[in-house]
């Protein structure tokens, strides 16, 4: 199938990583993809794509919040003439967007272009931005979501959670598809002691003890204090805590493993690469998913899983439809700093839990196929179910 691939993101973050082992993913499959954006990257998907060109709306961000608002409906149009345009030149069989706040662009086009539509839902962006940006016009950000999500032919939520919530404005249910967010397997290696070496030497840790890892973008809401502070029981006096990215909440949490004791055992060594991940998660012996919101598919979880690592993580339902505690992972109770402490210290005396959880964690990847082109293959049916 020929595929046109749109999206508004301008961030090299966790979505694009999203976005482009999606595009790749498709094409493994024997589809053909073509890119529309905000910010155009390459003319094709590729696993080193180009920097990106300075984006002309890069300014938007800084704009008071209504003017922001404003001009994020706008983009709108941008979108439908920048859609229309690529699908003529390119002859797609269907639009791919990944959705973004406001834009009712992909919808408008694949009905002028009489193409379906498979809209990617990974948030209901109207309930994250009230919560933190705010909105200035509400009533109308919830109509023009409503709009899009019901428009769209095919709606891929990361979780039953979230179809949920989707079901709720109106999308049929019937029009709703699961995919998470996958990895690459064959990215990810069994666990050796080599590669745990080699992994802690290139982040600095000592080739011996027990390690809990963490990756990705971190704020208050992912609650890494609640780790720090179980570091300071004497159960965990000899663990040490790694944080592989950053965040605005770092210089809280390094006041806080100051007060607590623990700044010589909690490291931050910063942003990786993301094709550097699958090697340095050897480094970990647990992995951690300290707080996540209800209805996310969290990158890390899946990443974690396909390395065969023990993994810690809240008991909520979204988690829950890939975990099940003490099989392939040790669920707590989401906030509950004492019982995540005991779980630490449960995971750092048992090797053999520890062993069992990430062997069952990886198998569920396999068995359940929760990978980029197990998605690719999901939406591609998907589309083939709509032409029967």
């Amino acid at each position: 199938m020929r595929i046109l691939y749109h999206h508004r993101t301008q961030a090299e973050d966790g979505q694009a990583v999203h976005i482009r082992s999606l595009q790749q993913a498709f094409v493994a499959e024997g589809h053909e993809v073509d890119e529309v954006a905000l910010v155009e990257r390459s003319n094709a998907p590729a696993p080193h794509a180009p920097q990106a060109r300075p984006s002309p709306w890069r300014g938007v961000t800084k704009l008071p919040r209504f003017a922001r608002e404003l001009a994020e409906y706008a983009y709108t149009l941008v979108a439908e003439r920048k859609v229309v345009a690529a699908a003529r030149r390119f002859r797609p069989d269907f639009v791919y967007e990944r959705y973004a706040f406001g834009n009712l662009g992909g919808v408008r086009a694949a009905r002028k272009l009489g193409v379906p539509l498979v809209l990617e839902v990974n948030s209901p962006m109207v309930v994250e931005l009230a919560k933190t940006r705010g909105l200035s016009f509400p009533g109308f950000a919830r109509s023009m979501e409503t709009r899009i999500f019901r428009g769209a032919d095919v709606v891929c939520v990361v979780t039953g959670v979230l179809g949920e919530m989707l079901a709720e404005y109106g999308v049929a249910r019937e029009r709703l598809l699961v995919t998470p967010n996958g990895v690459h397997l064959d990215q990810y290696a069994e666990p050796t002691v080599a590669g745990r070496t080699r992994a802690r030497g290139e982040l600095g840790l000592p080739p011996t003890g027990l390690v809990f890892g963490f990756t990705g973008y971190y704020r208050d809401w992912h609650r890494l204090d609640l780790v720090i502070d179980a570091l300071a029981k004497p159960e965990l006096a000899s663990t040490r805590l790694v944080l592989v990215g950053e965040g605005p909440a770092r210089p809280e949490l390094e006041a806080r493993a100051r007060s607590t004791g623990t700044a010589a055992r909690v490291h931050f060594v910063g942003p990786r690469p993301h094709a550097a991940i699958p090697a340095l998660l050897e480094a970990f012996d647990v992995a951690l998913v300290p707080a996540i919101n209800p209805y996310a598919s969290p990158l890390k979880l899946h990443e974690y899983m396909a390395a065969g690592l023990a993994v810690i993580a809240p008991d909520q339902p979204n988690l829950c439809e890939v975990l099940n505690d003490r099989e392939n992972a040790l669920l707590v109770a989401p906030g509950d700093g004492a019982v995540l402490a005991a779980a630490m210290g449960e995971l750092s005396r048992d090797d053999t839990l520890r062993a069992r959880l990430g062997a069952n964690a990886r198998r569920t990847i396999v068995e359940h196929d929760l990978t980029w082109r197990g998605n690719a293959r999901r939406v591609v049916e998907a589309v083939k179910r709509l032409r029967r």
